[in-house]
């Protein structure tokens, strides 16, 4: 069975909140309201963007046969590990910083207001 996304981050946290619970136990629950509503946000921004953007994602511009999408040459470190589609370098890095932008946005929203 695959762990699903960003499960070491999950496991990060909660060894950092053991920390904070040992070393200040009356800020754990500050703590943790604090990282739930970032963690939270985080997710939020990460489903807002694949709601409004369903037919960008940056998955998609990535090369969709086998033998094309792998680096099978894994000495030399100029080739990427996974290829984009020729012509589409652009759009891809766009989709990446899209989605990145969208989640920080999301982010910071709530932790500003929080």
């Amino acid at each position: 069975m695959k762990l699903p996304r960003l499960s070491l981050w999950l496991v990060i946290s909660v060894l950092l909140l053991i920390v904070v619970a040992v070393l200040y136990p009356q800020q754990l629950g500050v703590s943790l309201y604090k990282l739930s509503l970032v963690s939270m946000a985080g997710v939020i921004g990460y489903w807002l963007d694949r709601a409004l953007f369903p037919y960008a994602r940056p998955d998609g511009y990535l090369a969709h046969t086998q033998v094309h999408r792998y680096n099978l040459h894994l000495d030399d470190p100029e080739d990427a590990d996974y290829r984009v589609n020729a012509g589409y370098h652009v759009v891809f890095a766009a989709a990446m910083l899209r989605r990145a932008l969208i989640v920080a946005a999301a982010m910071l929203a709530i932790g500003l207001g929080a």
